[in-house]
């Protein structure tokens, strides 16, 4: 029996919580996988979503979830950070509270699960996904060009780096997680990149999407941040240790200058 975790990062989703929990009681599994547990990590929301959470939690014992939270946003990055060092299950997906992947695609990742892949991620622009309700064409354009730039920077093969459907093996989780920095809108990248830097198999699988209302994210914002968290990928990933490779570096130095650049994000 392959055991299976569920992480979801949640951020002010009183409104759209309603929705993860319909998913969560309609859910079904294909044959030989098994739900270990849910995973909520509460970001610092200031609405009510931690007390809906706990509310919910306490009433629907049949679904093993656990709740984690903190006062303060760290930022999703932080968040899926802290859900998957915490997941016990030989596979652990990673999905967003407003389900724009619903769970019925996870059977699409079956085959993958059944031969050990590492990595499996769900994508929406391979020409082969099912786009039911598609983003604003201005978010549309942002996020080719995002595709594009980090497809360019960080050298890797992926079609959507942000697609909210995520598969990782237990084997995968430690080497990933315990090594990201990223806390905010470029943390994708981040762990595609170190699974790359892992020589960590990733395989994409076309799902099945549809665009939710209530985005935090502010695109004004997170384009600048994403240049630097891009920059940031790239030094603490591939530019330092190759000067510490050379000699040219020490290696407290070396995590002198991470913490420098995961504080400042």
């Amino acid at each position: 029996m392959i055991t299976l975790s569920i992480v979801i990062p949640v951020f002010n989703e009183e409104k759209r919580l309603y929705k993860t929990f319909e998913a969560l009681e309609s859910l079904i599994l294909f044959r030989g996988l098994k739900l270990e547990s849910v995973i909520f990590v509460n970001d610092g929301s200031t609405d009510k979503t931690l007390n809906i959470l706990k509310s919910y939690t306490s009433k629907n014992k049949s679904i093993p979830i656990t709740i984690s939270t903190y006062k303060t946003n760290k930022g999703k990055g932080y968040a899926v950070k802290i859900g998957m060092l915490k997941s016990p299950s030989i596979y652990t997906l990673l999905c967003d509270a407003d389900m724009s992947t619903p769970f019925s695609e996870l059977r699409k990742f079956e085959r993958e699960i059944t031969e050990n892949i590492p990595i499996i991620i769900g994508t929406r622009k391979n020409g082969k996904s099912t786009v039911i309700v598609h983003q604003p064409k201005i978010r549309e354009l942002l996020g080719k060009g995002f595709t594009r730039l980090t497809q360019f920077l960080l050298r890797l093969e992926v079609s959507d780096f942000t697609c909210g459907f995520k598969l990782f093996s237990k084997e995968a989780i430690p080497q990933i997680f315990t090594n990201t920095s990223v806390n905010r809108w470029g943390y994708d990248a981040e762990i595609l990149y170190i699974a790359k830097k892992k020589s960590l198999m990733v395989k994409e699988k076309p799902v099945q999407w549809s665009n939710g209302k209530g985005s935090h994210v502010n695109v004004y914002i997170a384009i600048p941040q994403t240049f630097f968290e891009m920059g940031k990928i790239v030094t603490i990933h591939s530019i330092l240790p190759q000067l510490i490779r050379l000699n040219t570096l020490s290696a407290n130095s070396y995590v002198k200058v991470s913490q420098f650049l995961t504080a400042h994000h």
